[in-house]
């Protein structure tokens, strides 16, 4: 009886940089519009940012990243005719770094821009840099138009300290 040979295969062996359990993968993450109030409140109050003016009617123009139910990024906007106030963006830790942020801003200004804004504000007092390299100009803030002005965040939520920026649109 004849006896079988062990068969010969060739393995392949990549090594890949170990990913940390619970990290976020770019590709993987969902950008998706209405993020739940409960969710996003918490991650604004964790990012130090003031939750007290927003109502119902401001998650129309809210958009999440990551979890729906537990979402690692949020952005909101206030569309006043051919002007949007950039507000709230948050991202987790885990999130940072990854593209979310990035992901989250050029959605909301897509939807500005479909819903006829041409310019964009914002007021910050941590991501100077970040909005910098996003195309946002410093700007002075009695530039900011009235409907801007008006708002409970220009007003009175934000410090008279925080970076008021600008950036046009196009859609």
């Amino acid at each position: 009886m004849p006896q079988d040979t062990p068969a010969t295969a060739t393995i392949t062996i990549a090594l890949v940089k170990p990913v940390p359990p619970g990290s976020l993968h770019l590709a993987a993450m969902n950008i998706f519009k209405h993020p739940g109030e409960v969710g996003t409140k918490e991650l604004l109050l964790s990012c130090n940012l003031p939750v007290q003016d927003l109502a119902t009617a401001h998650f129309e123009h809210f958009f999440g990243c990551g979890s729906e139910l537990s979402p690692d990024g949020v952005v909101g906007l206030e569309l006043y005719g051919t002007s949007a106030l950039l507000r709230s963006l948050a991202v987790t830790p885990k999130a940072r770094g990854l593209g979310c942020g990035r992901r989250l801003v050029a959605k909301a200004e897509a939807h500005a821009a479909a819903q006829g804004a041409t310019m964009v504000y914002l007021l910050t007092n941590t991501a100077k840099a970040f909005f910098q390299a996003l195309g946002y100009s410093v700007a002075e803030r009695l530039s900011a138009p009235p409907a801007i002005q008006d708002t409970k965040e220009f007003s009175y939520l934000c410090p008279a300290s925080a970076t008021f920026m600008e950036k046009r649109i196009t859609g």
